[in-house]
């Protein structure tokens, strides 16, 4: 499995736009094949800062992802509004060991 953590900071007046493309990508992806979960989530400390945590079946489904027309078109508004970021940190989770949680 692929584990993706991604990150970016937004001024307040576009905090509105961007969560809504968010949650339209985010719905989206969960419909790509491989896709295991998709969600965004706004920081409790930085309320301008959205999170995305995806897990992904392997690394040519998250691949396939990136190049959809409709997911480089999110990077970019992304990128538009950003005033921090974007981050983004791909894990692979075979290397990893679960250590709790549910299986």
């Amino acid at each position: 499995m692929i584990m993706v953590i991604g990150s970016l900071t937004v001024a307040p007046e576009a905090l509105d736009t961007v969560m809504a493309a968010s949650l339209e990508h985010v719905h989206r992806s969960r419909l790509e094949p491989g896709c295991l979960s998709h969600a965004v989530h706004l920081d409790a400390e930085n309320p301008g800062r959205l999170v995305f945590v995806e897990e992904w079946s392997d690394m040519a489904a998250l691949q396939a992802h990136f190049v959809v027309p409709a997911s480089t078109g999110f990077a970019a508004l992304m990128s538009k509004h950003a005033t921090e970021g974007p981050e983004l940190a791909i894990f692979d989770a075979n290397l990893l060991r679960r250590v709790g949680g549910k299986k």
